[in-house]
């Protein structure tokens, strides 16, 4: 078979099979094969799935075990209790904050964390006993339950997309519906994407060149924990992984406390802008604020890992976003900028909020009648919207996205996407979808139970409730979140960035049904976090994947999570309109500003009540930006077509729904999170890796839980420990006024000086509009 090997890359399938025929490779194996050799990726070791019973990817051999012991418990009562529980606590905590300004975010590898301790200790201490015939404790608390309680604990996590449009009718509408309406809408928009996640799976998950590279991370935490052995790593000695992970942690939680809390500025490093702090130009392209983050540095990791680790994500996705980050955020927008296209030099460079024509931050109850409808001659005696330079950009580059994540996907995956609808779970080639094997899969009927009863409770919250929602613009919305579900999922797992369909969804519900800025947030909600979730049922799957965990086990898991989740997220979010006085006013004392829900809402007025008619079409402002679709279409089959006449040039690096989608964090982004993680990533995920790939192997994926764990904690500590106490007064007179906690917020980066000051009339903009 080795002829066959050498020779499976120069001819084409038929003349493969004939020389796999030759040798009497048994036809199963023929396909797997033959899928390899037809997938074309520079990463893969194909000998890798050939000769040994591994992943093709030096990746996942890195921080994946390639063995399971089915006997090791999984699905067991401790799970439950354990998982249950933080599925209500991080939920409800992440809720409580998430209405606060400055919020604290609980993330999973918090329970992942405090988990481990608890499993065993309950291993320890529990008497083993059955009860009803059920094992109170059945012995030491194992990697698989610790991964299930895992995926309890973060499936439901972050709050749940539609409780902020309960809270936007509350505040913005005065629309108060009663706990049914809410809970079916949220139970809707959470878990009918997982019923597409599971009909993805095939493509999404069983497929060994779906990496999912954020699950790498965890799946590292997990193994060092419970100390499994890794593929990959060969017998390079040095400090073992879990104490390399303690000593990783313990450092990051001690540092943090630094630009976190006590030198702040070590986190918007915008040292160019401290020289001279009243210079426009100069703050503008160096600040970190509202600038465009030449100054390259920072010292905060929560900064660098704000848009996802850059140890988690492979280098030419990095290179890939970099350059789509250079290109038009360090070239295209100074240009358009100080052209003053857009009147844009009357605002700042970068901004999260839109502006009137005075400069002042957009007002958009000057121009809505009682029923929060377009009242036209307000708008016109008032003002257009205005965007930032950057602001603007980030919308064409998110059209250009959508258009490109199908050209490309269509260009570079149709084969692959044919052979994985043809082929069945057991004939996945590597290790790790063989083991699965052995595992009973969900059920298609499951997945169509979930379908029909959240479609079910979705029209009847639109119907039976005065929404003006209808039903065929539901059905859209589905339509979409579908149709981009897989490539925008493959994007996923393999760069690790996922392409967001909210501004997509806002524009076509904008046109569809302009002045309904209650459908509008509906249809955005479930065509974007259908998909979402989709993608994150299948990213869960696919750790459970790793980690040998039954399939059955882990829908139950996510299901019951997510239930349990989003009814306490209501819940908690109920208590606090009813208990927190001026809740989601400007002036709250304790903090609780809304601003999730303030943009939010401020995003309804402007897709469903402007409409982007008034924005996007012919003859406004932004036309221009509608071009980018255009763009986005040609520029991957532009690509394909210079990789397919010259295949060894550089164009075959280039992933343009990366470039697009890489950036689609700005705002509330900016050049802080961008920049810095370019540079940690070159450094450990080209530098590091070519030069020291033992090392690379055994600790990069360590690193990157372990920093990601040590931010949290110490974040924790010094929220409730330093700033919520005293209603924010510990350290007042000292620690807070101190040069190195405002040194970066006292200069026209942080203050957003713009380029041109008003005209003596005293506004900018068209005389029309």
């Amino acid at each position: 078979m080795a002829t066959v090997v050498e020779e499976r890359t120069s001819g084409s399938s038929s003349s493969l099979h004939e020389k796999l025929d030759t040798e009497k490779v048994p036809a199963e194996q023929q396909e797997q094969i033959v899928a390899i050799a037809d997938f074309d990726d520079p990463n893969i070791d194909k000998d890798a799935v050939i000769f040994e019973d591994d992943s093709p990817y030096p990746e996942v051999r890195s921080a994946v075990a390639n063995t399971d012991d089915p006997s090791i418990p999984s699905m067991t009562l401790r799970v439950w209790v354990i998982g249950v529980i933080w599925a209500m606590i991080i939920p409800g905590m992440n809720q409580f904050f998430f209405f606060r300004f400055p919020a604290v975010t609980v993330t999973g590898i918090v329970a992942q964390l405090l988990s481990f301790p608890v499993g065993r200790a309950w291993a320890r201490l529990v008497p083993n006993v059955k009860v009803f015939g059920v094992s109170l404790n059945p012995g030491p608390f194992s990697i698989k339950e610790h991964v299930l309680v895992t995926i309890m604990a973060s499936v439901g996590a972050g709050s749940a997309y539609a409780t902020d449009i309960v809270a936007v009718q509350r505040v913005y509408y005065n629309q108060i519906y009663n706990f049914s309406y809410q809970w079916m809408v949220v139970m809707s928009t959470q878990l009918i994407g997982f019923s597409i996640g599971g009909i993805a799976r095939r493509f999404l998950v069983q497929p060994p060149s779906m990496i999912w590279p954020a699950n790498l991370v965890t799946c590292a935490l997990f193994n060092t924990l419970h100390q499994q052995q890794y593929s990959g790593i060969g017998t390079r000695g040095g400090v073992s992984r879990e104490r390399f992970f303690f000593y990783a942690f313990a450092c990051s939680c001690a540092w943090y406390f630094f630009p976190g809390y006590i030198f702040q500025a070590l986190g918007y490093f915008n040292w160019v802008c401290w020289i001279v702090p009243n210079n426009v130009v100069v703050n503008q392209l160096f600040g970190y604020n509202t600038g465009l983050g030449m100054s390259l540095i920072t010292f905060d990791w929560s900064q660098i890992a704000y848009i996802g680790s850059p140890l988690a994500t492979p280098w030419w996705a990095e290179a890939n976003i970099a350059v789509g980050f250079v290109f038009f955020f360090w070239i295209i927008t100074p240009i358009l900028y100080y052209t003053n296209t857009w009147y844009s030099s009357f605002m700042p460079i970068s901004s999260r909020i839109s502006f009137d024509r005075f400069g002042n931050s957009y007002n958009v109850t000057a121009i809505i009648n009682d029923d929060a409808s377009l009242n036209v001659e307000k708008y016109k005696a008032y003002s257009p919207l205005f965007l930032s330079t950057t602001f603007a950009i980030s919308y064409g580059l998110s059209f250009a996205s959508i258009t490109a994540t199908i050209t490309h996907t269509f260009l570079y995956f149709r084969k692959q996407i044919w052979v994985q609808s043809r082929r069945s779970m057991s004939e996945q080639p590597d290790i790790h979808a063989r083991l699965m094997s052995k595992y009973p899969q969900v059920p298609e009927w499951w997945y169509a139970i979930v379908l029909v009863s959240m479609f079910v409770f979705g029209v009847i919250s639109i119907e039976v409730w005065d929404t003006q929602f209808p039903v065929w613009a539901f059905v859209l919305a589905l339509i979409v979140a579908f149709v981009y579900t897989i490539p925008i999922g493959m994007i996923q797992a393999i760069t690790n960035q996922q392409i967001g369909l909210n501004v997509i969804t806002e524009l076509i519900i904008g046109y569809a049904l302009p002045g309904r800025p209650i459908a509008m947030m509906m249809f955005k909600t479930w065509g974007y976090i259908t998909m979402a979730q989709a993608l994150q049922f299948s990213s869960d799957f696919k750790l459970g994947h790793y980690m040998k965990i039954a399939p059955r086990q882990m829908f139950w898991a996510q299901i019951v999570a997510t239930v349990i989740a989003g009814t306490v997220q209501l819940g908690v979010q109920a208590w606090m309109f009813t208990n927190i006085p001026d809740i989601c006013s400007p002036d709250q004392p304790n903090g609780f500003i809304c601003p999730s829900t303030e943009v939010f809402g401020t995003a309804s007025i402007i897709w469903g009540v402007i409409g982007p008619a008034r924005q996007f079409s012919k003859g406004q402002i932004y036309y221009g930006l509608v071009f980018f679709f255009l763009i986005g279409a040609l520029c991957p089959a532009a690509g394909y077509l210079i990789s397919w006449k010259w295949p060894n040039s550089a164009i075959k690096y280039i992933n343009f729904p990366v470039i697009f989608s890489g950036t689609g964090a700005i705002p509330p982004a900016s050049a802080v999170n961008y920049v810095p993680w370019t540079i940690v990533g070159f450094i450990f995920n080209y530098v590091i890796r070519r030069r020291h790939f033992s090392w690379w192997a055994k600790y990069n994926y360590v690193l990157s839980a372990a920093l990601d764990s040590g931010v949290a904690i110490a974040a924790i500590l010094i929220f409730f420990c330093l700033q919520y106490p005293k209603n924010g007064t510990i350290g007042k007179d000292n620690i807070q006024k101190w040069w190195g906690n405002t040194v970066s917020f006292t200069n026209a980066d942080a203050n957003g000086t713009p380029f041109k000051l008003l005209p003596e009339d005293g506004f900018f903009g068209p005389s029309n509009w």
